[in-house]
């Protein structure tokens, strides 16, 4: 191979680095362990908008693309979640890393699922309103739902956060 082919292969790595880069953790453990990620924050570019809403293509762990749309997503982290001690609810702990300068409301969805191919779990879903936090901070949160089966909650093998989305408070 020519050097200026291995140039153009290394030089197309690189923007291709560059144009995903390192996210935040969207997914975690339903058996009580915390999953643990990256929350970094994106490079480069300014942020002219005070309103973002995501959608998470369905993806537990890392989430892609770059564009601030993608912001509220990236800034939630998955803590734990799982069954809680009375056994009649599922729950999420959650933290939000607002690194920007301005403070931000976040409403956050978050999915319960089984493995993956299981079609008997039933899905639980959880949502999370006005978590405020302030720039440059973080703040945690709890997102609970009803346990939907009757057995000890151990056919939930995983959360993941769906949507996201800040408003400039």
């Amino acid at each position: 191979m020519k050097i200026r082919h291995v140039k153009a292969v290394a030089v197309f790595g690189i923007v291709l680095v560059a144009l995903t880069g390192a996210r935040g953790s969207g997914g975690g453990s339903c058996g009580g362990s915390s999953s643990s990620g990256s929350n970094s924050s994106s490079s480069g570019g300014s942020h002219d908008n005070d309103s973002d809403t995501t959608t998470s293509g369905g993806s537990t762990g890392s989430v892609t693309g770059g564009s601030s749309a993608n912001k509220a997503l990236r800034d939630v982290t998955i803590d734990s979640c799982g069954l809680d001690a009375s056994g009649k609810n599922l729950t999420a702990k959650i933290t939000v890393n607002n690194s920007d300068s301005l403070a931000y409301a976040y409403d956050v969805n978050l999915e319960f699922k089984g493995d993956l191919g299981d079609t008997t779990v039933t899905k639980a879903t959880a949502r999370i309103d006005d978590l405020q936090v302030a720039a440059g901070s973080s703040a945690k949160g709890e997102a609970t739902t009803a346990y939907p089966g009757s057995g000890n909650g151990s056919e939930y093998k995983k959360c993941e956060v769906v949507s996201a989305s800040r408003t400039a408070s």
